[in-house]
């Protein structure tokens, strides 16, 4: 498996990195889909240095694109035992991944926002909830909980979450966005979710404002 790398963003304010948001997108993307994220949450977050990983395995679904974990040729193939097994198999390489950018800047993990689109919300939400480098939050946009029947014996952090779904995702549907606020919850794990009317399967601008909140709150500025 390849070491992680993908675009970068340092702290709008000039200064040296205070916080690291660190940036997980979709099946056939790659790490400069998410990376226009950055300037906007860093209006609010002169402090933060950004960082979006290109996936480690090429998209089975597409010619371009990469991939945390395979679904098969066609989303209709999804399996979610497979699916569970698949994200397992990245997440040492996800959890190395962080703890060097957080060394390289010299963070501790409570400056870590570990954001995810999609499969790399699903992604963010396994290694941030069951891995060795616990965030200080984790955003979860248009993904789902994978072995949720597991959860509770592998918990090992529980960070705030954010949740937020588009009603109308043809995608991930919203039910699983539901479903992983409620098993969430049940595990002890402060969850806020936003479900948005009319949306699909993306990012819009109430979904950028409600990230932007929880990160304001997990990262006040420094005094």
């Amino acid at each position: 498996m390849q070491r992680l790398d993908g675009p970068r963003l340092a702290p709008a304010g000039g200064g040296p990195a205070r916080q690291l948001v660190v940036l997980l997108h979709g099946v056939g993307a790659d790490g400069t889909d998410l990376a226009g994220l950055a300037p906007i949450w860093a209006q609010d977050l002169p402090e933060a240095a950004f960082v979006a990983p290109d996936a480690p395995f090429p998209c089975d679904m597409a010619p371009y694109g990469r991939q945390w974990f395979s679904l098969g040729f066609s989303l209709a193939d999804r399996d979610p035992q497979r699916m569970a097994a698949g994200v397992r198999a990245v997440a040492p390489a996800v959890e190395a991944f962080l703890a060097e950018e957080l060394a390289r800047l010299g963070l501790r993990p409570d400056a870590l926002a570990l954001m995810g689109f999609s499969q790399g919300a699903m992604t963010a939400l396994h290694v941030g909830l069951r891995g060795a480098v616990p965030p200080a939050a984790i955003l979860a946009y248009s993904g789902a909980l994978l072995a949720p029947d597991t959860l509770g014996a592998e918990l090992r952090a529980r960070p705030p979450v954010l949740i937020v779904h588009g009603e109308a995702d043809e995608v991930v549907p919203a039910w699983a966005g539901r479903f992983a606020e409620s098993a969430l919850h049940e595990a002890g794990v402060p969850t806020e979710a936003v479900f948005i009317p009319g949306l699909g399967h993306g990012i819009d601008d109430a979904g950028l404002a409600a990230g932007a909140r929880l990160l304001g709150r997990v990262f006040q500025p420094a005094q």
